[in-house]
This record gives C-alpha cells, sequence and structure tokens, in this order.
C-alpha cells in the first residue's frame, strides 16, 4: 500500500441509484439486521449478546479490531472509550468523520464482549469472524484500505507467509511497507500499549503520516481526516 499517489479516483464516486444499488442496499441492511440479532454464542457470553457493527456499501476505509470492551457493550456504539479516542488522535478523525458510516466500516472480529480473562479481556469469539464477515466484505465494493488492529485481526486475515516473517506485531507494524494491500497493521490503541508507544516512538513519527497519507492519496481532493490550518 505504499504506491497511493498514483491513485487520485475518490474512494467511492457518486452514481445514480440504480435497482441494482437498491436491491445492494436492502441487502446490505437484510444481513445487518440478521447480525445484530445474532445469538450464536450466547452461551458463552457474560451479558446478553449485542454485536456492535457498523457497515455501508459507500465506505472506503473498514476497521477491523479484536472485539467490544465493557464500555462499548453498554452503548452500542464501537470504539466509545479511551482506546476510541487514542484511534481517533491517530487517525486525526473527528467523532462524527469516524462514525460517518459512509466513509469507515467498523467489523470487530468479536461483535459481542467476551468477558474478562486473568489479564484483561478475553479473546474475540472465534465463531463471529468466519460466520459473518465474509458476508459483509462482500457488500462492500468500495473499500480501498483495511485496518487490521491487534494480532486478532492480523493473524486471520495476513497470508501465512507474511506472518511468518514477520511472526510479533512489532516487527509486522515496522514493516508495514511490506504488508499486502488493501491491508494496514496497527498495534491495537489500548492504554495497556503505553509502554510500547513509548518504546516505539517511529510508530507515530513514521507510520500514522504514512496511514493517513495513503487514506487520503486514494481519494483525492477530499481527504477523510480533518486538516489544520498553517
Amino acid at each position: 500500500m505504499t504506491n497511493t499517489t498514483d491513485s487520485k479516483q475518490p474512494l467511492h464516486t457518486a452514481t445514480t441509484i440504480t435497482t441494482d444499488t437498491v436491491s445492494q442496499t436492502h441487502s446490505l441492511d437484510l444481513l445487518l439486521q440478521r447480525i445484530r440479532q445474532c445469538t450464536c454464542c450466547a452461551a458463552h457470553l457474560p451479558f446478553p449478546p449485542r454485536p456492535v457493527v457498523r457497515a455501508s456499501h459507500s465506505a472506503r476505509l473498514l476497521i477491523i479490531g479484536q472485539a467490544p470492551g465493557t464500555k462499548v457493550q453498554a452503548s452500542g456504539i464501537p470504539w466509545d472509550d479511551a482506546s476510541g479516542k487514542r484511534l481517533r488522535e491517530w487517525l486525526q478523525l473527528t467523532p462524527e468523520q469516524f462514525y460517518n458510516e459512509a466513509e469507515i466500516a467498523i467489523i470487530p472480529m468479536g461483535l459481542c464482549y467476551p468477558g474478562k480473562g486473568k489479564s484483561g479481556d478475553l479473546p474475540p469469539r472465534p465463531e463471529c469472524a468466519p460466520l459473518w464477515h465474509p458476508a459483509l466484505l462482500g457488500q462492500l465494493p468500495q473499500l480501498q484500505h483495511i485496518l487490521l488492529i491487534g494480532q486478532y485481526a492480523q493473524n486471520y486475515y495476513l497470508p501465512k507467509e507474511f506472518l511468518q516473517q514477520h511472526p510479533t506485531l512489532t516487527d509486522r507494524v515496522r514493516h508495514w511497507r511490506d504488508v499486502p494491500k488493501p491491508f494496514f497493521v496497527l498495534p491495537h490503541p489500548s492504554p495497556r500499549n503505553q509502554l510500547w508507544l513509548k518504546k516505539n516512538p517511529w510508530f507515530e513519527a513514521e507510520v500514522m503520516p504514512a496511514l493517513r497519507h495513503a487514506i487520503n492519496a486514494a481519494n483525492g481532493s477530499q481527504p477523510l481526516h480533518r486538516t489544520t490550518a498553517t
């Protein structure tokens, strides 16, 4: 995903509404309705299922994290916590931009809060991604970039060869230029990772500006993140 300067087309283009467009939208609405009613792993969850997902056909950016935390479980709003605040700071997005479904889809590896473990939240439930991700991605034809946040998303989506060459998260992020398109890898923005960020200052100095540039270069004159006056 390093060669983005020659991609000046918007990540989605305005088109007239056709029968196919209406049909696709209807299909996605039905799919999201089914997902939000999913109870397939209810017996393993500490709370009643509350799948958290956001998607639209025009989304250009997809964010795949791990699973909602307790605050997101309570609110139903993805990344509605300290991790989400830091992620928005990394991307230089306002809450309004971040939660604009027309531009950004949010599909975690596990759609519901999985519960508490010995050293933090449990891993995402393994049922969610194989059950729902293929159908969801099939409804997102305009995607240009997919952010894989944390090891669970990276281990699931990245090619085995890349994972073998770069077995640690730090190594993957450091070699972000070698990550196959359309993927971009990030560490989790959890406050628990503050020590990692201090040990790896190159991440915010080099990787995040490159990610913001890649996203905006693909969208030409309509940058996704906010700009500041100089």
